[in-house]
């Protein structure tokens, strides 16, 4: 087996955001963070080479990347961006001896294991049970999906697309902003509403159910609103998010059983935490009627750490090389 290398540059790349890192395979400690627009770039390859110029790292030859996008295959196509490529085909062009490509959230479920106390705030009853499956979903650009489960000594992702199925309404107003977001997409998935585009469509749609005459507005002031207590449309309109959000993570914990703990990830919720204790979304959690005692036994978290998504792919990377 050769010998692991001292070094690796793992990415985290989303709809928005190219993020590279360099990480050291020993004790996972990430430096040289960049952050580049990825329209700035005509391809993936192209921005990986300008980090690598830019840090003057040329001489690492193993990166790991997550990417938010199903990875099946060697060719890769971004569902928010038009970046496409055969990952073959880029290993053989950056001249690399190893190149990892995941989903963004098969990273983001390997990070748990390695999240300290600081990079998480639990909320809600519920232990964690060592050994047992995790699950883990993440609002931003998009709403990422992922379990993970622990065999022996490695962890096993189980990327998905949850983000995509069905949205059940629950109440009268849920029915109303089904019906109205129905009319716009066809198809309400929960990505449609725990997003930050879903943020703006749960706003247009209170507007309209409360019969109110309002301007569209970003997602991030609608958060800024909903904090600062300016807006009761934007309060009502993130406490519609908590407990929608709530209720798929309680999905989730049925689905795998997932004893380890289910967390929130992704740009959105971390920022609003002063609202979310105060909101249904444990409540919805627990709300799975003759599960819902099964649920109650299940602990949940904010993850909190600034590059989960890299750290992750280190993570895998490091996993990967041990392994082969």
């Amino acid at each position: 087996m050769a010998k692991s290398p001292a070094y690796a540059i793992v990415a985290d790349i989303g709809g928005t955001n190219a993020r590279f890192s360099r990480v050291s395979l020993a004790s996972l400690a990430l430096d040289e963070v960049a952050v580049f627009p990825c329209a700035d770039f005509a391809t993936l390859a192209d921005a990986l080479l300008h980090y690598q110029q830019q840090k003057n790292l040329q001489d690492i030859k193993h990166v790991a990347i997550a990417i938010a996008c199903p990875v099946t295959g060697d060719n890769v196509s971004m569902t928010n961006f038009h970046w496409q490529f055969s990952i073959q085909a880029m290993q053989q062009q950056l001249a690399l001896d190893a190149l990892q490509v995941i989903n963004d959230f098969t990273a983001v479920a390997m990070c748990l294991p390695a999240l300290t106390l600081e990079q998480k705030v639990k909320f809600g009853q519920g232990e964690v049970q060592p050994g047992k499956p995790m699950a883990v979903l993440g609002a931003g650009t998009g709403l990422g999906v992922a379990h993970l489960l622990p065999v022996n000594d490695m962890y096993v992702p189980l990327p998905g697309e949850g983000g995509h199925t069905d949205w059940a309404a629950q109440n009268e107003q849920e029915w109303f902003i089904q019906q109205t977001l129905a009319k716009e997409y066809g198809h309400v998935s929960p990505e449609r509403l725990l997003s930050g585009p879903g943020l703006e469509a749960i706003y247009r749609a209170l507007a309209l159910y409360r019969k109110q005459q309002v301007e569209p507005i970003s997602a991030s002031q609608i958060a800024t609103q909903a904090l600062s207590g300016e807006s009761e449309l934007a309060k009502a309109t993130i406490a519609q998010f908590f407990a929608s959000l709530g209720s798929i993570a309680g999905d989730l914990a049925l689905t795998l059983s997932t004893f380890g703990g289910v967390y929130i990830a992704g740009g959105i919720v971390p920022k609003l935490l002063p609202l979310l204790e105060g909101s249904e979304c444990r409540t919805r959690f627990e709300a799975k009627g003759r599960f819902s005692a099964f649920n109650r036994q299940i602990a949940t978290y904010v993850v909190t750490a600034e590059q989960p998504g890299l750290v992750g792919a280190a993570v895998y990377l490091k996993q990967f090389l041990a392994s082969n």
